[in-house]
């Protein structure tokens, strides 16, 4: 079972919209070196939504060489055509991928038995350890405790990133999965909590700026320390926040950069932080520690 805290990584990018494979490998080298525990490579916060099929496979490619097994690496193969997330898993195996994550369907808003029969129709065809990934304040599509429950009784389909926040229905999962099925946050400001009550790790936007205080959070919550991971949580709760104030992934990329981890390069529709926000995002900065006054 993979375990701790899982950097939702960005993909950086020159200023020109590029992949900087640059500044990819130097990110990984970074979170290992900050004691992240796992990476996740291409999905929401790695803007997979603008990247090409190609890009996409390139990217988990890289971070799975660069990686080189030193810790695991989940890669983002999550699409709203079941065909494309069974085509991008097949392409996230063939790099070595440790397992994937896939996002529930956005936009076209199944129905609990079409999210059932999608989930199952990738497991069926792609052999890889499955991470479901419910979000459905940025989807539109909400996956029941129900149907999580249901998904988890197939082999290859392993854990569930819950990005809900609502952590009595996070509770009220962990206890209706298997013991061997992983219940994930995937929402940084209630993520200890939902490790204190059970889950297995924090699949987290935060670590990509302060990777050794949610690496240190995470290890303590799952040694049952609540004292311990509150206390070093409390140091990233304005970053938590703050790196919200616009769609993710534009605050953190822009936090990123000012750390010297990449550029501000960005795709459209996403844009730039907007400068009025940059003051905030840099307060949440000093306060965790990673930005000096």
């Amino acid at each position: 079972m993979i375990t701790g805290s899982l950097v939702a990584l960005i993909t950086p990018m020159s200023p020109d919209g590029a992949v900087d494979t640059k500044k990819l490998d130097d990110l990984i080298e970074f979170h290992i070196n900050e004691g992240t525990h796992g990476i996740v490579a291409v999905g929401t916060t790695g803007e997979s939504s603008t990247l090409t099929h190609e890009e996409h496979a390139n990217v988990i490619r890289q971070v799975v060489k660069t990686v080189n097994g030193r810790v695991p690496v989940i890669a983002g193969t999550g699409a709203n055509a079941t065909h494309e997330a069974i085509d991008l898993t097949r392409r996230a195996k063939e790099a070595g991928a440790d397992a994937c994550l896939l996002v529930t369907p956005y936009y076209n808003k199944p129905t609990q038995e079409g999210l059932y029969q999608h989930f199952k129709a990738i497991a069926d065809a792609v052999d890889i350890p499955q991470i479901l990934y419910n979000v459905p304040g940025r989807t539109m599509c909400d996956m029941q405790n129900d149907t999580v429950v249901r998904l988890s009784a197939i082999r290859n389909i392993v854990g569930v990133k819950d990005a809900t926040g609502n952590l009595e229905r996070g509770e009220a999962l962990i206890n209706a999965v298997p013991e061997d099925f992983a219940v994930y946050s995937g929402d940084d400001p209630t993520a200890v909590a939902l490790m204190l009550l059970g889950g297995k790790g924090n699949i987290s936007v935060t670590a990509n700026v302060t990777p050794k205080i949610i690496a240190k959070a995470a290890e303590f919550s799952l040694l049952g320390d609540a004292e311990q991971a509150k206390a070093i949580d409390a140091t990233a709760a304005l970053l938590h926040k703050n790196l919200f104030l616009e769609s993710n992934p534009i605050p953190v990329k822009w936090a990123c950069s000012q750390l010297g981890l990449c550029s501000e390069g960005i795709r459209l529709p996403l844009t730039p932080l907007s400068e009025q926000y940059h003051s905030a995002v840099r307060e949440s900065m000093v306060q965790a520690g990673v930005l000096l006054v």
